[in-house]
């Protein structure tokens, strides 16, 4: 790769469908609203926002050989993301995720990454074969990975040579698939972005706040932990320093992407030069835009 701003973006690039009321939504509700249907998956999004932020994003993903698949890569090629190294198999369809939303959050998602998850390790070919690492030359920069990979490649990865040196920064993409990531804890690279929910089920116990979870994060082994919790504080941990600080109030108008968003914006003000505390609220200030509704910069 040409600079030390690259970053390899590993997990879910899908359509996202998102549907959005502006009345309070409950269980068999039918409401008048938005549909609409744009490039989403937690790699994607990352991607998205390190692209806007002049990092220069590498997508390795399973993408379909379908309509949807070639919607998709040209999507990709309009954002100058580098798909060359992009897994298409002939046998899976693109991927989907479905979500609902009302001015309260998130009503319901459903994420079909099953052709991710089918794909598995051949994602990684160009990691291993020499392309872009290899165990013996394994890739020593950024790498952003979701945790859309099965439990069992994301162990894998834990232990692969070819990921040894990366700085590898890793997002559960869902609270239901935040426990994928334990075997990753001691990965003396690893940076996990976590909301309070997720921070808990991935150590299996309760917080009350962010930096209780961001310390016990790294106390577990993790290396750096940054820990969300909606409009209260959050946290950035170290093993040599905690920050805190409070996203911006702003009126929800989305909620799809946020975690994604923050995350981005987050890794790109590290690559940038900016460490604890402007970092983190480089990062919330990015999620707060972009939950507000305003235009991604």
């Amino acid at each position: 790769m040409a600079h030390d701003l690259d970053i390899l973006c590993i997990g879910s690039v899908l359509w996202d469908v998102i549907g959005r009321t502006q009345g309070a939504m409950r269980l068999g509700a039918d409401m008048p609203g938005r549909i609409t249907r744009l490039p989403g998956g937690v790699a994607m999004n990352i991607a998205m926002g390190l692209a806007r932020r002049q990092l220069r994003p590498v997508l390795l993903t399973a993408i379909g050989l379908d309509a949807e698949g070639e919607d998709l890569l040209a999507a990709c090629a309009a954002l100058g993301l580098d798909t060359r190294h992009v897994h298409r198999a002939p046998d899976l369809p693109t991927d989907c995720y479905i979500a609902v939303e009302s001015p309260e959050g998130l009503v319901a998602a459903i994420a079909d990454a099953h052709s991710l998850e089918a794909a598995g390790a051949a994602i990684l070919a160009p990691l291993e074969d020499g392309t872009l690492g290899s165990a013996a030359a394994p890739w020593p920069g950024l790498i952003a990975l979701d945790g859309n990979l099965t439990g069992t490649l994301l162990a894998e990865i834990a232990t692969r040579p070819s990921f040894a040196a990366a700085d590898l920064r890793i997002a559960p993409a869902s609270p239901g698939k935040a426990e994928r990531l334990r075997p990753l804890i001691g990965h003396p690279g690893a940076t996990f972005y976590l909301n309070l929910e997720e921070a808990g089920l991935v150590l299996g116990a309760s917080f009350s706040t962010a930096p209780e979870a961001a310390a016990a994060l790294v106390a577990a082994g993790v290396a750096q932990a940054l820990v969300t919790d909606g409009n209260r504080a959050a946290a950035e941990c170290t093993p040599e320093h905690i920050v805190v600080a409070c996203p911006p109030s702003v009126v929800a108008t989305r909620v799809t992407g946020a975690g994604d968003t923050f995350m981005a914006a987050h890794i790109a003000a590290e690559a940038h030069g900016h460490r604890g505390q402007a970092a983190l609220e480089t990062a919330l200030a990015a999620a707060a835009a972009y939950v507000a509704g305003q235009d991604p910069t």
